[in-house]
């Protein structure tokens, strides 16, 4: 069975994620980000150095969880929450990766702390099926 771009560049994303965020594996993450890498996220300083040191920065507790994944082309777009980054609530967020020549080339990103039930005026979680404890 062959594999389309499309289900490869899911995978990939969710491959690469997992590789910094979880494994914190920088040498073979560093294989996955194009040395022209361009972020556009408010959080995140420039190129790829500006992401790895930012995972380097927060706390070894830090979790990547992927939700709902989507892609077109050579974007992916990825919903997702980041837990035991160090702040009073996870994030939730969704990113949109542009993939080019096999690598993530660039980056764009909107993230919010994540509701408890007590502050959800929806009534309903903003990642999974339950609310953080």
């Amino acid at each position: 069975m062959t594999i389309s771009v499309t289900e490869a560049n899911k995978a990939f994303v969710i491959q690469a994620f997992d590789t910094l965020f979880n494994k914190r594996d920088y040498d073979t993450a560093w294989h996955f980000w194009s040395p022209d890498y361009i972020q556009h996220s408010a959080h995140i300083a420039p190129g790829r150095e500006g992401l790895f040191d930012l995972i380097r920065s927060v706390p070894n507790t830090l979790r990547y969880e992927h939700g709902l994944i989507l892609a077109e082309e050579n974007f992916v777009m990825v919903h997702g929450r980041f837990s035991g980054n160090g702040r009073p609530a996870a994030w939730v967020g969704v990113d949109i990766l542009r993939i080019e020549n096999g690598l993530l080339a660039e980056h764009w990103d909107v993230l919010q702390d994540e509701a408890t039930l007590a502050s959800s005026v929806s009534g309903l979680p903003m990642f999974g099926s339950n609310f953080p404890n």
